[in-house]
């Protein structure tokens, strides 16, 4: 569990947080392995048995003040009793992992028959749509291969097909058979039969160990509407022809969340169903008007950033709750450069703990890849994540792709989080009084993180493998928490000196998208720059660069916009910038396609602070030969580029990399890198520590076009070669800084 705040001293109060300017939260990573450090938990059991504060219901933790029969809470202060059983249990503090470490994972009994937790099974769902082109379906099935070779042996999968039907598929018997539900084209239409009755959930559900050559063979036989049409007449295949068309996604997704619900619990702990879409669902339930992409808005006068963000319907969030009810988590990979409205689509996905993905086109797209990655790595489902602070704070915002609980505040459900899942909270004062200037009151931070986790059979202990379940896999429970103790700042100086950019990055980009969701991206933008403009004039003032001339408004001093005096701030203006330039938040008539941005929305608030870096404010490195760093970042600007004289350049822009030669570049430097060299391997570990599979671009200056990476070089002023700033530079851009702080301090 990583956990980072945007500052490590904490504002002493109200007003000494107003007058930094500086976002007060932090994110936290609840599933990481280890936490910011690299320090993994104390490992222990007895999770039920930890005592919990009377008052708050914070757990015991090692800044708890313990005698022999009570323990004062570290979060409120209160006095609590300890029973005899935690009295005999602290009397031997070496084996307590309360006792050892403020960063504990601690097993939980689960409730339910021994034989009920020893059967559950991974389950997973493919559901395939058909109304696309062949190039589509081959990268499915590329795809859904990978999946298969990352999935345990004891999986249960099942393959559905989507069009104008509903297909499920029997392949546990000598041939593939596939029995098909037609689904009605108005919206308000229902399936005219159960699935239960069209097929048994067991017998479309297939023990992957044993039936992963007959998933292949009916992979092998998915063909694409388009290519019904050419049946002969007379054959059984002639109405399919007549009545090709439509994507039925909505009411498959719903048909197949209440199908599989009815084992939830039984057969399987999670099921987790990955929809592969080619287009938008334009054919019965949960159909989107794509219409309104184009001449709508126009023809209104609307702004375009601030109405294709908002979803034209409900379908897809009610549906996410149903999912969310049957256990189901959906994974939606839009592979298409049409509209498909994933503004209204991500719901499914988000709210449902799956992930968004989406491909422009089939050419050189790395969905096998982010297929195997996905299922490769470890994940935690029916989460609950709840902070708790100490008294004179509290959260005010969270921030992440999880659903509130509806009953107790500052609690969050989260289906499935694997170990990259980032969520954010910023905080607010609960009273004018502040924290305690003593250092013997500290603010504090307590984090719960509870989690199921499937275990296979082999990293189970030997004493819990009876001979009836071997073979099988396990649930888990588990209680993770990590309790946290922060310094305050005695003044503004402390303030600045402790925080970290990379955090109120974090914090920024979830504030943005929110408002662009709610406002419209303008308003976003705007948001943004004056954060900045703010933040610049309260520093100077801290600073006292600048004083008022004999009472009147105009200024003495230089304006430092550049925050020279504070190296933690000085970051910030470039990341605002860089921000300012992303699609995030770019407008639609700069040509940012409406789903990327979603997309981007999607995958930007669920990253931890240095990804999002990255993603934001690429790093850039040059190499003097493939096997030689020659500086280790520069800024993204040609300047930076010519004075280094470097001969290679590595691009890290989170979701691609790029390795470019300068056009001066020795031609005998081998072109591309070769496998076994420094650039290669530091290329190869990046790809590794991923959450999606990043694009690798190798380019030779001067012979193949470089625009991919010259777009981001954003800092300069003349970026497209016209000689016109049509884009504003980072220089011009800390111009309007000044004149817009000058503005605001008079």
């Amino acid at each position: 569990m990583a956990v980072r705040a945007t500052v490590t001293r904490f504002p002493i109060d109200s007003d000494a947080q107003e007058a930094c300017g500086i976002p007060w939260g932090l994110t936290v990573t609840p599933f990481a392995a280890k936490d910011e450090n690299g320090q993994a938990p104390v490992y222990g059991s007895d999770g039920h048995l930890l005592p919990r504060c009377e008052n708050c219901y914070a757990y015991f933790n090692t800044y708890c003040e313990l005698d022999q029969w009570a323990w004062n809470c570290s979060l409120c202060g209160t006095l609590n009793g300890l029973s005899s059983e935690a009295i005999a249990r602290y009397s031997r503090p070496q084996s307590c992992a309360e006792m050892m470490s403020s960063f504990v994972d601690l097993e939980f009994p689960l409730e339910g028959s021994e034989e009920e937790i020893l059967h559950a099974r991974p389950v997973y769902v493919a559901a395939v749509d058909l109304s696309s082109s062949e190039e589509f379906l081959e990268l499915t099935k590329s795809a859904l291969q990978a999946a298969l070779e990352a999935l345990a042996p004891e999986s249960l999968f099942g393959l559905a097909t989507v069009s104008h039907k509903l297909g499920l598929y029997d392949v546990q018997g000598p041939i593939p058979v596939v029995k098909n539900v037609f689904i009605p084209q108005d919206a308000e239409g229902t399936l005219p039969i159960e699935l239960e009755d069209v097929m048994p959930l067991l017998q479309f559900l297939a023990p992957v160990d044993t039936c992963k050559d007959r998933i292949t063979s009916a992979l092998e036989i998915l063909r694409p509407t388009t290519s019904w049409a050419r049946t002969p007449p007379g054959t059984d295949q002639e109405l399919d022809g007549v009545l090709m068309g439509g994507r039925g996604f909505g009411m498959a997704m719903e048909a197949l969340c209440n199908y599989l619900g009815s084992e939830y619990g039984n057969t399987f702990a999670l099921a987790r169903v990955f929809a592969f879409l080619s287009g938008p669902p334009d054919h019965g339930p949960g159909q989107l008007d794509t219409r309104r992409y184009g001449e709508q808005y126009a023809s209104k006068g609307e702004d375009a950033d601030r109405a294709l963000l908002p979803e034209q319907t409900p379908f897809y969030k009610d549906l996410a709750a149903v999912a969310v009810q049957a256990g189901v988590c959906v994974d939606i990979f839009a592979v298409t450069n049409e509209y498909t409205d994933l503004a209204s689509l991500k719901f499914l996905s988000i709210e449902s703990g799956g992930s968004l993905f989406l491909y422009s086109n089939t050419d050189d797209s790395t969905l096998p890849q982010d297929m195997y990655r996905m299922l490769s790595r470890p994940y935690a489902f029916n989460c609950v994540l709840r902070l708790r602070t100490s008294t004179e704070f509290k959260p005010r915002h969270s921030y992440g792709h999880f659903f509130p609980d509806p009953q107790y505040e500052n609690v969050q459900h989260i289906i499935c989080c694997d170990s990259y899942a980032t969520y954010a909270y910023d905080f607010e004062f609960a009273n004018n009084v502040g924290f305690s200037r003593h250092s013997s009151e500290q603010p504090m931070v307590q984090i719960a993180f509870q989690y199921t986790v499937v275990v296979p059979p082999e990293e189970l202990p030997g004493s819990e493998l009876l001979s009836s379940s071997r073979g099988k896999h396990s649930i888990k429970r588990r209680l993770r928490i990590r309790t946290l103790q922060y310094g305050t700042a005695r003044n503004l100086n402390e303030l600045y000196d402790s925080v970290d950019p990379e955090v109120v990055l974090s914090l920024l980009v979830h504030k943005v998208i929110l408002a662009s969701l709610e406002e419209g991206v303008r308003e976003g933008r705007m948001l943004l720059h004056d954060w900045l403009v703010i933040l610049t004039s309260q520093y100077n003032e801290a600073f006292n660069l600048i004083q008022y001339k004999n009472g009147s408004s105009s200024i003495m001093g230089q304006l430092d916009v550049t925050f020279s005096q504070c190296p933690q701030l000085q970051p910030l203006p470039r990341l605002v910038f860089a921000l300012l330039r992303n699609p995030l938040l770019r407008f639609h008539e700069e040509g940012v396609h409406p789903d990327y941005r979603i997309y981007v929305q999607c995958l930007f608030s669920a990253l931890e602070p240095s990804s999002l870096h990255r993603a934001i404010y690429p790093v850039l490195t040059s190499y003097s030969t493939p096997d030689k760093q020659a500086y280790p970042r520069h800024s993204l600007s040609r300047a930076a580029l010519i004075t280094s004289g470097s001969p290679i350049f590595f691009l890290d822009a989170y979701t691609t990399l790029i390795v470019f030669y300068s056009s001066t570049a020795d031609p005998s430097l081998p072109f591309p890198p070769p496998h076994d060299c420094l650039l290669r391997s530091t290329i190869n570990k990046l790809k590794q520590e991923r959450c999606i599979t990043p694009k690798l671009i190798f380019i030779r200056g001067g012979q193949d076009d470089a625009s991919v990476f010259e777009n981001y070089l954003i800092e300069e002023q003349d970026v497209n070669g016209t000689g016109l700033t049509s884009v504003m530079g980072f220089v011009s851009f800390l111009e309007d800084i000044t004149q817009s702080v000058l503005e605001y301090m008079k």
